[in-house]
């Protein structure tokens, strides 16, 4: 989820309970270096990953939700 653009931080707090710091420790620990910095770049400050900052159309479109569990 957090790799999504579309998809805000508030979601994935909402869903698994890791805030933005977390989510960013996560990927930091999960991805290689390069993928992280090109991540990082690509999110900060971007409008999509803060409900706050969304254009008022997008406000309660949430991009994704997990499935938990085995299919």
């Amino acid at each position: 989820m957090a790799w999504e653009d579309r998809t805000p931080f508030e979601a994935i707090t909402q869903q698994f309970g890791l805030n933005e710091a977390e989510v960013i420790k996560l990927m930091r620990r999960e991805l290689k270096r390069a993928s992280f910095k090109l991540w990082r770049k690509r999110v900060t400050g971007r409008q999509t990953k803060h409900v706050a900052l969304r254009p008022e159309s997008m406000v309660h479109e949430y991009r994704h939700a997990a499935r938990l569990g085995n299919r």
